[in-house]
């Protein structure tokens, strides 16, 4: 209920803003609007305003429209010409259409300027271990180093320290960092990221960099256990130290995990510490599908020193002028990395697995919005922003579409024929559709894999 709950919140808020944009600007240049709608198919309320408008609430909520006085949509009365969409000089026109995601962009403005000036949680851009024969290793980065900058841009947190390496990696340039080693030291390196191929661009492509974040030594030792977990019907508790497991001596934490999701269905010997003393216990981890793989699991969790984690977190607040710059900054780089992004799909050279439709949409609504306001406000921007740059793509059927016909009529001198709209509209009928496909089957793979 909450993933439905937040997705459609969601879906209302960035259509109504969308389409608020385009009717704000149409009354300006007197257009007569007949129907603002959120959502498509059957009208379920509606309402009609003095100015003639009917404000609609519609059966599909995954989208909206405003629907304008227009000639080439119904007949108009002769008094009503002058208030007619397409007697409309062809700059009001594009006006208009461009408004839209033009709102959506504001939006996002307004949403991350909120969220600089409360302040984002998120990491410190500290590196964990950095593997050999990586990128990372090549450029002599060290483990326990802090990211300082990039490029001369400050690095505030290890999300915003991959937001920006992504945008050079899909350039696939070199960039230069700046870090403090954990003994105070400053350094500097050049980072080549010119290797990367294609598909690394999917997924965690820091990892393919060897750039690992940094995290606090985790015991071997149970904090929690689940009812009617594998651990539990072992007799393990609470506070057990794993000494050994299958005669391997165990470090960390993640040694244990390891050892368990690489023995589904068999037995694993435990040498466990308890008190002052020290007992064998015969643990079968319960076999559990992932990615179409069976995975061990026992139904524990680490004791972990909250202290620690903590010292690793961060907060990202400017004061209310600063943050509208980081704001506009924000907007920006997420409409020029997600324009990098659909090219590059385009031209083959990242996957279309990165594409996503309405079902992992849903989920990262509800995700977000479990996590609190501040995650839910920061989903909101990102998707706000990428719906403005959605639209704003040159296909027919959407608002890039329209603005490119209204630049052939700027350069032609007269409107674009109705056979080319005609053609126009069942080419973007076509795209969409695909792309609305492979969204749709990207959603479900997701889902079945987990």
């Amino acid at each position: 209920m909450i993933t439905l709950f937040a997705f459609v919140a969601a879906i209302a808020l960035l259509v109504v803003v969308h389409e608020l944009g385009h009717f704000w600007v149409a009354r300006r240049c007197g257009v007569k609007v007949l129907r603002f709608s959120v959502g498509f198919g059957k009208v379920l309320y509606s309402k009609r305003h003095a100015s003639g408008t009917e404000w609609a609430i519609s059966a599909i909520p995954l989208g909206g429209y405003v629907k304008m006085l227009d000639e080439r949509e119904s007949e108009v009365a002769p008094e009503e010409l002058d208030q007619a969409f397409n007697r409309k000089p062809v700059l009001q026109r594009m006006a208009i259409v461009v408004a839209g995601p033009v709102a959506n962009f504001l939006l996002a403005i307004v949403l991350y300027w909120v969220l600089f000036v409360h302040g984002v949680p998120g990491l410190k851009p500290v590196l964990g271990e950095v593997p050999p024969d990586t990128p990372a290793a090549a450029a002599r980065m060290q483990p326990g180093e802090t990211i300082l900058s990039v490029n001369g841009v400050a690095i505030p947190s290890w999300q915003e320290m991959r937001w920006m390496l992504l945008d050079h990696a899909l350039q696939q340039s070199e960039v230069k960092i700046e870090g403090r080693s954990a003994q105070g030291e400053l350094l500097t390196h050049v980072l080549d990221m010119r290797g990367l191929e294609a598909d690394e661009l999917d997924g965690e492509f820091l990892g393919k960099l060897g750039m690992k974040l940094h995290q606090p030594l985790v015991l071997p030792v149970i904090g929690k256990i689940t009812d009617d977990g594998a651990a539990q019907q072992a007799g393990l508790r609470p506070g057990d130290v794993i000494l050994r497991a299958n005669g391997l001596v165990l470090q960390r934490w993640s040694e244990l995990v390891e050892m368990v999701r690489t023995h589904p269905g068999r037995a694993i010997q435990m040498d466990i510490r308890r008190g002052e003393q020290v007992l064998s216990v015969s643990v079968t981890p319960r076999a559990v599908d992932e990615d179409g793989k069976p995975v061990g699991k026992i139904g524990a969790s680490p004791q972990v020193d909250k202290t620690v984690w903590e010292a690793m977190l961060t907060e990202v607040s400017y004061g209310p002028f600063d943050a509208f710059g980081q704001a506009l900054r924000k907007t920006w780089e997420t409409s020029i990395i997600s324009l990098k992004m659909l090219g590059k799909m385009v031209l083959g050279e990242v996957s279309m697995k990165n594409l996503s439709g309405p079902i992992t949409i849903a989920d990262y609504a509800g995700q977000s919005a479990e996590m609190g306001l501040v995650a839910y406000l920061g989903f909101l921007a990102l998707i706000s922003v990428s719906l403005g740059v959605l639209n704003l793509l040159p296909i027919p059927l959407l608002d890039g579409g329209h603005l490119l016909y209204y630049a052939a009529e700027l350069v032609k001198g007269s409107p674009v024929s109705e056979q080319a709209w005609e053609l126009g509209q069942r080419i973007g009928i076509a795209l969409l559709g695909t792309l609305m496909v492979f969204a749709i089957y990207n959603d479900i793979t997701r889902l079945i894999s987990g």
